[in-house]
């Protein structure tokens, strides 16, 4: 639809100049003759009009206006007709042809209609001898040289479009692949944790070892809920189940409850007045959370953990601390992909992030997000 529009329109905009180019060489062709001390002949004016409607289709069809606007050209010229409006006829069909076609084909056809026009130098009525080449080449190089630098730098525009577009899609692909890791990094370390505990408490105390399977059984139903919200970006013809909340930092009493299930018990704390966040900043907040509780079931062994949200003005801060016993990263990833992760989601969006040991012992995780009031 929106394309059959931009069709007529440029229809519309070749037929207006078209027309104004007829006006402009039934009226202007006489008084250019008298400007020189030539006769316009009644030839000449049939030829002005072939020329000027010739390129109502000069973008359509480019090369078979400019064959019939450099035709009725020479033609005009070799009858020893006056320079006039005719030539800006020629002028607009040779830019069309640079315009829209490749260089080595605008290249050609240009040739071509120089060589053609070249020979009214020569042999017309009145021919100008060779003091007229320079003028005649200028009617052909300077608009197919406009015409050229057009096309490329329509080329060098599209070109960065695609170039944006793509960069926004490889960024959506690694936004969407951080939020798996973080969704199943988190829950496969959840239920690796309760799911040892189940077989370490099954042959004694099986009552426990099925209040850990039903943690278990929670975990991964929750993990595979906020998974699905995740790849709804990706696969966009589906519908986000508006049951499953969006992930945000309203969700950290579950995140809490989750954790307990797994052996370790976490405390939230909030300073500040809570309110509404950019969707992006509390999402990352969360991500934050996790991604930090996530690292304690994996290294701090039998700890605890607190989590501390503080709202400030324009900002809102994220402490993640627990008691364990802070197992350094592998030598191979000195920063642990985890707190890669967490770093760049906060500093994309203007934030500040800290991650090292606390001086009471443990871990501390600290990030500072700046926001904008959502009224």
């Amino acid at each position: 639809m929106e394309r059959g529009r931009g069709d007529r329109r440029r229809w519309l905009l070749d037929g207006l100049l078209a027309l104004a180019l007829l006006a402009i060489g039934l009226a202007g062709t006489a008084p250019a003759g008298l400007n020189q001390g030539v006769h316009a002949g009644p030839v000449a004016y049939p030829l002005v009009v072939v020329a000027a409607l010739a390129v109502a289709v000069r973008r359509r069809f480019p090369l078979p206006a400019l064959t019939v606007v450099a035709a009725a050209a020479t033609a005009y010229l070799m009858l020893g007709q006056p320079y006039g409006p005719i030539l800006l006829s020629f002028f607009v069909a040779v830019y069309a042809v640079a315009a829209h076609r490749p260089v080595r084909t605008a290249a050609v056809a240009g040739a071509v209609t120089l060589a053609a026009l070249v020979g009214y130098v020569f042999v017309g009525v009145r021919p100008p001898g060779p003091v007229g080449l320079m003028p005649v080449a200028a009617w052909v190089v300077v608009p197919f040289a406009v015409g050229v630098a057009v096309r490329l730098s329509r080329e060098a525009a599209a070109r960065s479009r695609t170039d944006e577009a793509r960069r926004l899609a490889d960024a959506e692909r690694l936004r969407v692949a951080r939020e798996v890791h973080d969704v199943v990094g988190h829950g496969l370390a959840a239920i690796h944790l309760q799911a040892e505990v189940a077989l370490h408490l099954l042959a004694r105390r099986p009552e426990q070892a099925e209040a850990a399977l039903t943690a278990i059984s929670r975990t991964s139903k929750e993990a595979l809920d906020e998974l699905r919200v995740t790849l709804t970006v990706v696969r966009r013809e589906e519908v986000t189940d508006e049951r499953t909340p969006v992930p945000g930092l309203a969700q950290l009493g579950h995140l809490r409850e989750r954790l307990a299930g797994a052996g370790v018990p976490v405390t939230v704390e909030t300073t500040g007045d809570p309110r509404p966040l950019p969707v992006a900043v509390d999402l990352a907040a969360y991500r934050v959370a996790q991604e930090a509780l996530t690292n304690v079931l994996r290294h701090a062994g039998a700890a605890t953990a607190a989590v501390r949200v503080g709202y400030a003005p324009g900002a809102v801060t994220v402490e993640v601390t627990d008691t364990g016993r802070g197992r350094p990263a592998p030598a191979d990833r000195p920063t642990g992909s985890g707190l890669a992760g967490m770093r760049e989601r906060v500093t994309a969006l203007g934030g500040t992030f800290d991650a090292g040991p606390a001086a009471s012992g443990g871990f501390r995780v600290h990030a500072m997000l700046p926001t904008r009031e959502v009224t």
